[in-house]
Formats: structure tokens, C-alpha cells, sequence
């Protein structure tokens, strides 16, 4: 059973103003989560280009409260995984690593689903290796590959979660066919989709998870845009509450939802900070009102 609740901020544990939710009935962890994609090389391809102040964002992220951290074999690939492990292992009791395999890479920002049994086994096999650890938090299938039949890429992770080998079964990129399709065969414990102010298509798939008490990661959390120019509504409103448009977008989320789990990326330490000090910002119903209409 889902259980969310409100905690106040501290100067130790920002990220703990967000309220928590419990990720598959014993996973509880601050709503406000971290997101490795942009750690990478461009394209998410490679290392990289600050090596050491990548290392110092991901122990900057822990030292904010945040303790769930969303990574993928594909990112890099293998880059993430690397540099979590380096940064943060041995890792604290109340960490959550995430990840997710489904996904081949050719090069930069080129990506193709493979969902066949026996490629998933084997990137779990070497996320467990890379991370450093004996069973996987949270393993997403990145995505569903059209190629393979669903019971079989489902069937395969449910294998590796009797094996012990993975704690909770996700989805990424799915439909709320999808995911009822998925639990038919395997309990499923969170969904990540596209979802920010301003790109709400996957509105049905939060609705359903918030209602059967699954974890939904929106990635690209954060798309102010030209919505973030000087004279809009949303720096209007970012300007009466001392914060940024980025902070506000993500207050937004965490007020949408209880079920919310947003984990913006940055590459820089300044960044982060200002991410996780959105946990602390509350709307009032005026303003939640006004950012809800902006898109």
C-alpha cells in the first residue's frame, strides 16, 4: 500500500520537504528525487566532461536529503552507473537506486528498444555488476519493445525479482493499457513518463497510477521554455515568491500529485541546490491555479 506524507525541511535534509512516498509498499523515499541522464557526454553518449564535478553533484544530491536516484544502463552507456558507484558506494541504508534496461545505444542520441529475454537478463546482470550491488531497487524496462511479446520482456524481470536478484518491477514510456497488461503479469511498483507544466499527454497514466498506488516518475521534468521569459505568468509569479521558474515547475508537480515523484538532472552543483530548494516552496491554491493554466 502507497503511503504519502508531509515532512518539514531541514538544513540537513532539504530534499525531505517534498513529503515521501513508499515506492512498492516498502520503499520510502523523499519525493524529490535525482535524475543522472545529464551526467553524461552530449547526446548522453560518453563521459563526462567534468568528471570530478559530476562525482561532486551526485554526493551533493545525497547530502540534500535526496535518497532515490534514477540512472539506466543506456546512459553513457554504463557512464551513470560508474559514477554513482564511485561517488556514493558504499551506499547508505535509505538510498534508492533505480534503473532501467530495454535500451541499446549506437551513438549519441540514437536509441533502439531490444526486449528480447535473454539481452534484459544480461543488463541487469551488469547494472547489478557496475552498481556495485547484490539485488536492484527498482528496475524499469525502458522500453517496451514492439518486437517481442510483452509476457516474455515482463516475464524475464518477474525471473530476476524471484531470483532475488530484483526488488520492484517500472515502466517507462507506457500507456495505461500497458500497464495493466504488465501487472497481469508481474506486480509493477512505478511508471516513469513524459510530464512537466507544459507536456501533460501522459495526464490518464498518472491518474491511474496515483489510483492503484504506483510511483510516477515524471522525466523531463522541468520544460519552462519561452513560458520562463521576462513579462510571462510564470516569472511573474516566480518573482513574488523569490524562487525560479525551473523551482516553480517542480513545486507544481509536487503539489499535482502525491503520487509524484520528480527527479530533475543537472551537471551542476548550483543547479541541484536550487532544484531541491522547490520542496520547500509552497503555492498557494491562486498561484497553483495560475501555473496550472499557463499551458
Amino acid at each position: 500500500m502507497t503511503t504519502t506524507s508531509p515532512t518539514s525541511g531541514s538544513t540537513t535534509s532539504p530534499a525531505a520537504a517534498a513529503g515521501t512516498f513508499t515506492i512498492g509498499g516498502d520503499l520510502t523515499v523523499n519525493r524529490l528525487g535525482y535524475g543522472t541522464m545529464q551526467l553524461t557526454g552530449p547526446g548522453v553518449w560518453g563521459a563526462p566532461a567534468d568528471h570530478d564535478g559530476a562525482v561532486a553533484v551526485l554526493r551533493r544530491a545525497v547530502e540534500l536529503g535526496v535518497n532515490l536516484i534514477d540512472t539506466a544502463d543506456a546512459y553513457g552507456p554504463y557512464v551513470t552507473d560508474a559514477l554513482i558507484r564511485e561517488a556514493l558506494h558504499p551506499y547508505g541504508d535509505d538510498l534508492v537506486i533505480a534503473t532501467k534496461v530495454g535500451f541499446t545505444r549506437q551513438g549519441p542520441n540514437q536509441w533502439i528498444p531490444v526486449g528480447r529475454p535473454e539481452y534484459l537478463r544480461q543488463q541487469t546482470e551488469l547494472n547489478l555488476r557496475n552498481l556495485g550491488v547484490d539485488r536492484i531497487d527498482l528496475l524499469q524496462l525502458h522500453r517496451i519493445d514492439p518486437t517481442v511479446p510483452l509476457a516474455d520482456q515482463i516475464g524475464e524481470l518477474k525471473k530476476l525479482q524471484e531470483e532475488g536478484k530484483v526488488r520492484h518491477i517500472g515502466l517507462s514510456e507506457v500507456s495505461v493499457d500497458d500497464i495493466e497488461a504488465a501487472r497481469a503479469i508481474a506486480p509493477i511498483a512505478s511508471v516513469q513518463n513524459l510530464f512537466n507544466l507544459t507536456n501533460r499527454s501522459a495526464e490518464d497514466v498518472l491518474e491511474y497510477a496515483a489510483a492503484n498506488g504506483l510511483a510516477f516518475i515524471p522525466w523531463f521534468p522541468l520544460a519552462t521554455g519561452e513560458l520562463a521569459g521576462e513579462g510571462t505568468p510564470l516569472a511573474a509569479i516566480a518573482a513574488e515568491h523569490g524562487s525560479t521558474p525551473s523551482q516553480l515547475a517542480l513545486a507544481w508537480l509536487l503539489r499535482r500529485s502525491p503520487a509524484m515523484l520528480p527527479i530533475p538532472g543537472t551537471s551542476s552543483v548550483a543547479h541541484l541546490d536550487d532544484n531541491v530548494a522547490a520542496a520547500a516552496i509552497e503555492l498557494s491554491d491562486d498561484d497553483y491555479a495560475a501555473l496550472d493554466a499557463i499551458a
